[in-house]
């Protein structure tokens, strides 16, 4: 009976390490999604410098 205990013991442990890892991912991808917002935010607010993509310099 001792056998059947540790593999139980086992399983719950396991079961408990996946449920962790699986919040954990689903926390780093809500503050991944966080910053990938505030970066385009930041992104928009620059002034573009005058000039810029609108002539070619083809004698480079």
């Amino acid at each position: 009976m001792e056998f059947a205990n540790s593999i139980a013991m086992a399983s719950m442990s396991m079961s408990a390490a996946k449920l962790q890892m699986s919040t954990s991912l689903a926390v780093t991808k809500s503050a991944m999604e966080t910053q990938e917002a505030a970066a385009a935010q930041l992104l928009e607010m620059l002034p573009s410098p005058p000039g810029v993509g609108q002539y070619v310099d083809v004698r480079a």
